[in-house]
C-alpha cells in the first residue's frame, strides 16, 4: 500500500511535525545500517509511523541526489544522529515545486527537532545553516549534482548502469518511474463480490476507483486497507495490477490431466496474494509452499480472511525430495526470490539495500528452482515463472538459458519483461492493462 502523505494525517491527530522528522531521521539510521523500511520503522510508535514512513519514502526517493548534497555541502560528515537528520532536511527541501512543507516550516522544524535530542541539540544551527545555504544557492547546488550519475538518477550508479544495458530505450523512463509513488490497486475476490458492484459501492461512499483488467481496482487515493468498505468480509486484496496477471497466465485453458480438478502447486507463496488469486479463479487443489513457518502462516491468514482453502505448507520449493509425493502437477507457479528492482515505486529503500553481486546469487538460486521443479510437472502442464524484477538476467536470460538447458520446455506467449511507466503490450496481456503497474516478468513454459 502506498503510504499517507504526512501532510494528509489529520491535524488534530498528527504528531507534531518536529516529532515526525526525528522519528524519520532514527528510520534513515536503520535503513543506512542496512535494514528494510519495515524492519526501520518497527520501533516506531503506531501513532507516528504512517507520518515517519511518508517522510522516509519521500527522503529514499530523492536518496541519490541528497548524499551528492551532503557531500558538497559539508566538508566532514558530522555524527551520525545529526547526518540523518540534515539528510532528511535536504532531501524534503529538494523537489520545492511539490514541497510536503514550505521552507521556512520545514526549516524551523529541522531546528526544533534538532534542539529536542541530546544527540543533535548542539548542531542545530550547523543543520540550519546547511539546509538554508541550499536553499538560497538551490540552482548551483542542483547544476552540480546533476552532473552524478547517482544524483540525477536517484539510484545506485551500478543500479543504473543495469537498467540501461537491459533495456535500453527505455532506461530512462524506467528509472523515472521508480521515484515516483504508485497508486494503491485491489484485486476483487470474484468469488464473494465483483469489480463493477464493488466500484460502485465505493462510489456512493466517496471513494472513486478505474476499473483495470477483469478484476481489477486502481484508487484515485490511497486508503487505510482496513477501512475500506469490504475489506474485512474478504471482497478484495491489496494487489498490483502486474502481479494480477499471473493466475490468468497460468490456468487459462489449462485441463486437468487425471480428475476434475487441477492439481496446481505454488512454489514460492508468500504472502499469498497470487495463492489466493489462483484459488479465486478457478476450483483447484493447491498446494502453497514457502521456506519459512512464519510466512507460511501469513498466507494462511490471508486465505482465512478471503474464505478460500489450500494446503499451506512449510517446504523449499528447491529441495522437492523432502516435501513432494511424487504425483506430477498440472500447474506450477513459481514466483521465484529476486532482487524486487520491478517494485521501488513501493518499496523505495530497496535499490539501497541491494548489491551488484546480487544479481548473480538469486539468479543462481531461481536456476535451482526452475531445475528442481520442471520433472515434478506433468507431460502438458504449464509452469509460470516470474518474478519482480527490472534485469534481465533475473528474467529473459534465466529463461534462455533454462530452454538451451531442458528440450522439452516451449516458451508459450508470455508478457516477457513488464516495466514501470510503461503501458503493457504483448501476447496474453489485458488490453486495459495501464502504465500504473510494477516492473514484472512472466514467462509461461509448456512440457512436451
Amino acid at each position: 500500500m502506498t503510504p499517507t502523505p504526512a501532510r494528509e494525517v489529520g491535524a488534530s491527530l498528527a504528531p507534531p511535525l518536529w516529532q515526525q522528522l526525528q522519528a524519520c531521521a532514527k528510520a534513515l539510521r536503520a535503513v543506512r545500517q542496512g535494514r528494510n523500511h519495515v524492519q526501520a520503522l518497527a520501533g516506531v510508535s503506531p501513532a507516528m509511523r504512517p507520518a515517519a514512513q511518508a517522510l522516509l519514502f519521500a527522503v529514499l526517493r530523492q536518496w541519490g541526489r541528497t548524499l551528492a548534497l551532503q557531500k558538497a555541502l559539508v566538508q566532514r560528515a558530522p555524527p551520525a544522529p545529526v547526518d540523518d537528520l540534515l539528510c532528511v532536511g535536504l532531501a524534503l527541501a529538494w523537489p520545492h515545486t511539490q514541497a510536503m512543507y514550505p521552507m521556512h516550516t520545514l526549516v524551523n522544524q529541522l531546528v526544533e527537532a534538532a534542539k529536542r535530542d541530546p544527540a543533535t541539540r548542539a548542531q542545530a544551527a550547523f543543520i540550519n545553516a546547511c539546509v538554508r545555504r541550499f536553499d538560497r544557492e538551490r540552482t548551483t547546488w542542483v547544476g552540480h549534482t546533476d552532473t552524478q550519475l547517482s544524483a540525477r538518477w536517484n539510484h545506485p550508479e551500478w543500479w543504473i548502469n543495469t537498467v540501461q544495458q537491459d533495456h535500453p530505450s527505455n532506461w530512462q523512463a524506467v528509472l523515472s518511474a521508480s521515484q515516483q509513488a504508485a497508486p494503491m490497486a485491489v484485486r476483487v475476490n470474484r468469488r464473494q463480490h465483483s469489480a463493477e458492484a464493488l466500484q460502485a459501492l465505493w462510489q456512493s461512499q466517496g471513494i472513486a476507483s478505474d476499473r483495470c483488467g477483469p478484476d481489477g481496482l486502481v484508487l484515485h487515493q490511497p486508503q487505510a486497507v482496513h477501512a475500506l468498505p469490504g475489506f474485512e468480509q474478504g471482497w478484495l486484496s491489496v494487489q498490483d495490477p502486474g502481479a494480477q496477471m499471473a493466475a490468468p497466465l497460468l490456468l487459462t485453458g489449462l485441463q486437468p490431466s487425471d480428475g476434475p480438478r487441477l492439481r496446481v502447486l505454488d512454489a514460492c507463496a508468500a504472502p499469498g496474494g497470487k495463492t489466493a488469486h489462483l484459488l479465486e479463479c478457478a476450483d483447484i487443489d493447491l498446494l502453497a509452499i514457502d521456506v519459512e513457518e512464519a510466512r507460511c502462516q501469513r498466507v494462511r491468514e490471508n486465505l482465512q480472511r478471503l474464505q478460500l482453502t489450500a494446503e499451506v505448507r512449510c517446504a523449499d520449493a528447491a529441495q522437492p525430495d523432502d516435501w513432494w509425493d511424487g504425483q506430477r502437477w498440472d500447474a506450477i507457479l513459481l514466483d521465484a526470490p529476486c532482487t524486487a528492482s520491478g517494485i521501488v515505486r513501493r518499496h523505495p529503500d530497496i535499490p539501497w539495500l541491494r548489491r551488484h553481486t546480487d544479481i548473480a546469487a538469486l539468479a543462481a538460486i531461481q536456476s535451482q528452482m526452475l531445475q528442481a521443479l520442471w520433472p515434478t510437472l506433468r507431460r502438458g502442464g504449464r509452469l509460470l515463472y516470474c518474478t519482480c524484477s527490472l534485469f534481465r538476467a533475473e528474467g529473459q536470460g534465466q529463461i534462455q538459458a533454462f530452454l538451451v538447458n531442458n528440450s522439452d520446455a516451449v516458451l508459450k506467449p508470455s508478457p516477457g519483461h513488464l516495466l514501470p511507466g510503461l503501458a503493457a503490450s504483448g501476447a496474453a496481456v489485458s488490453d486495459n492493462l495501464p502504465e500504473e503497474h510494477d516492473g514484472f516478468f512472466y514467462a509461461l513454459l509448456e512440457k512436451q
